[in-house]
């Protein structure tokens, strides 16, 4: 039986056991997922997924320590369209394996998950849940105020007549109260008007006066940076020269280090050559003198 087959023991604990999405249209949802090492030797693990181009995932690969956790995220890129029902069939697959102790995340290979690879090799599905988002109550506008749906107060209301907390106040006070309460929030909303009125010269005004202060610090970043890009350009320049005048010394020098070679070569040879010219010349004058000092004897 093979090894890397799926076996009953788990080597990690895994944390929610399934994926859990906020689901909206045309909005991001991510949900974390915690693996805990509960053995004494290290782990990795790999996550995969039947939708790669639907979800990210960081980190897909990981070494756990012994004793130690490690949380990965799984963000849901954002959908166009609901699926039907809010019923989702992708899966995720959590592979963990025993490595070696020591071992970094640069030692994992796709080989170490592999079928045929015989390591022992645990594989746990997730499966994913969407949800939908709590509902919030709908806010319509009277009067310039945002209130409440009337169906949804009238929800409200109920439940408060069947709890007994609230006492219902007779309708023709309601009424009354209700009006006094409008013509309030209208002369609130009269000056909140007249005071939106007046504002907006003062916000051109600073508007203006913000434009301008963006534009001069634009004006001066750009004259810093130019700045800094021409004595940039003028050290490199001087470099550039620095090289160049190094190299044509290093140039003359070895020119000059072959002329007196050459010259030394010379001399070398020239030396032979006298020592070789002057030996017999010194030998016919000694015979010479010495042919005379003969004939000086013979004569005597």
């Amino acid at each position: 039986m093979s090894t890397s087959k799926v076996m009953s023991t788990e080597i990690l604990e895994i944390q929610p056991q399934e994926l859990k999405f906020t689901f909206e249209v045309k909005k991001q949802s991510s949900c974390s997922i915690r693996l805990g090492n509960n053995s004494d030797q290290y782990v990795a693990f790999k996550v995969k997924t039947t939708s790669p181009k639907k979800y990210c995932v960081r980190p897909n690969t990981g070494i756990i320590k012994p004793k130690m956790t490690c949380d990965f995220t799984v963000i849901m890129q954002a959908q166009r369209a609901a699926p039907p029902d809010m019923q989702c069939k992708d899966k995720f697959l959590i592979q963990s394996t025993f490595i070696p102790f020591g071992s970094t995340e640069e030692d994992i290979t796709s080989d170490m998950f592999a079928k045929d690879s015989g390591k022992y090799i645990v594989v746990k599905k997730l499966r994913v849940i969407l949800t939908v988002p709590p509902p919030s109550p709908i806010l319509l506008p009277i009067n310039g105020v945002l209130k409440q749906d009337p169906s949804c107060e009238a929800s409200m209301q109920k439940e408060i007549v069947r709890s007994g907390v609230e006492n219902i106040p007779p309708p023709q006070r309601v009424n009354e109260d209700v009006k006094g309460i409008e013509i309030a929030e209208e002369m609130d909303e009269l000056r909140a008007v007249d005071f939106e009125d007046s504002k907006p010269v003062d916000n051109v005004e600073e508007l203006k006066v913000v434009k301008k202060d963006v534009e001069l610090n634009l004006a001066k970043d750009f004259e810093d940076l130019k700045l800094k890009l021409n004595v940039t350009d003028s050290t490199l320049r001087e470099a550039e020269f620095k090289t160049m005048k190094l190299t044509e010394e290093r140039r003359m020098t070895n020119l000059e280090k072959d002329r007196l070679k050459h010259e030394l070569e010379m001399l070398r040879k020239n030396s032979v050559k006298r020592a070789q010219v002057g030996f017999p010349l010194l030998y016919v004058c000694m015979v010479a003198l010495v042919s005379v000092a003969l004939g000086y004897l013979m004569h005597l």
